[in-house]
């Protein structure tokens, strides 16, 4: 018996195999969206999409977080027929007709309402013990911003007001806990958190929860809002995707999404700004776009605002052209040693960035 045979027969864990064989780090379960510029900053690929452990999507109030992880909860339903979410809900600000907006069966829907960070750890462990790989379930929290510790509640109940030092030890913990079994059991988990303003003359926004959830996650993204008008009139918002964290795109990586008060989330919107760096649309004058033959480096269509370029006749070709999907993951996606040791986020710049994080919570 050779040695790694030996080693493979002593284990007390059943998944144990050889690295090459090892279902862990084959080809990623893929969740693909609607929308192109969401796949790019989740995976940093046109064709990419929404994988199996953590993503936190961390903004302000009203930044369209939550209807992200709708628009996953949608994309996964329609992937797999049998597929389940696991709602946990702290917030309540998502009802039936919210999950119906985006086309989401709620009898597909698993609502679990939670009051306390202990609560959800103890609930959402109970239900990966007992999920197999396989399963398709999908895990959304909705939120841990202002989720409460269990003493902090009790505390209150008991006529006490004083400072809570558990939040971020519970948090830490929680994720510490629930990250392995997402990555052993093939499942993507969602979760909505805020942001608040660090103290500083230049303060940036930090991610609530303590270092924990920072370790832990896959994909943060802080989500940034600006307004989009008609003259004077605000048609909608366009929010932007800043990568904080991921293991599969270029950190510090901006991708917006375009959203109108008519229309809602724009399929084909990110996608011209991405477009114009790559060379395959050009802006001829103040207004106008066009799209570029590649080959040629000559404009191929006659000149278009920018209202009528969020069409499939538009975005098709350009999409379909394999320079363009090059390009991408050639811009944003994390495909060798070096763009990992420039993305990579060290423990020391985390502990610098989260220093004060312990203190709020």
């Amino acid at each position: 018996m050779s040695l790694i045979d030996k080693l493979q027969k002593n284990t007390t864990i059943k998944e144990t195999s050889i690295l090459t064989e090892s279902k862990f780090f084959g080809s990623k379960d893929l969740i693909q969206t609607s929308v192109p510029a969401l796949n790019v900053a989740l995976s940093g690929r046109l064709d990419g999409g929404l994988t199996p452990g953590l993503t936190v999507f961390a903004g302000p109030s009203k930044h369209f977080k939550t209807a992200f992880a709708m628009l996953l909860c949608k994309s996964y339903l329609d992937k797999y027929e049998d597929g389940v979410i696991l709602f946990y809900d702290s917030e309540f600000g998502a009802p039936q007709g919210y999950f119906k907006s985006f086309g989401i069966d709620t009898n597909r829907v698993v609502h679990t309402p939670i009051t306390d960070v202990e609560q959800l750890k103890h609930d959402v462990m109970a239900q990966l013990n007992n999920i197999e790989r396989g399963d398709r379930v999908m895990i959304v929290v909705d939120s841990v911003g202002n989720l409460a510790s269990k003493k902090e509640v009790d505390d209150a109940l008991d006529g006490k007001s004083v400072a809570d030092m558990s939040r971020a030890k519970q948090m830490k913990s929680l994720f510490r806990m629930i990250t392995p079994h997402l990555t052993i059991k093939d499942i993507p988990a969602v979760v909505v958190n805020h942001t608040y303003k660090e103290i500083g003359l230049f303060p940036k926004d930090v991610v609530s929860g303590g270092t924990g959830i920072y370790y832990s996650a896959d994909n943060i993204f802080i989500i940034g809002r600006r307004q989009q008008k008609t003259g004077t009139e605000v048609t909608g918002y366009e929010f932007v995707i800043n990568v904080e964290k991921s293991r599969f795109v270029r950190e510090k990586s901006k991708i917006p999404i375009e959203v109108s008060w008519e229309g809602g989330i724009s399929k084909w919107s990110g996608l011209l700004e991405i477009a114009q760096e790559s060379g395959h649309v050009i802006k001829p004058s103040n207004g106008w776009y066009q799209r570029v033959d590649t080959k040629t480096g000559e404009a191929v269509d006659p000149k278009l605002r920018l209202k009528d370029t969020y069409t499939k006749e538009f975005w098709l070709p350009i999409v379909s052209d394999e320079t363009f999907s090059n390009w991408i993951e050639n811009r944003y996606s994390i495909n060798s040693l070096d763009s990992i040791m420039k993305a990579e986020v060290s423990d020391e710049d985390i502990e610098q960035i989260y220093e004060e994080v312990d203190k709020e919570d």
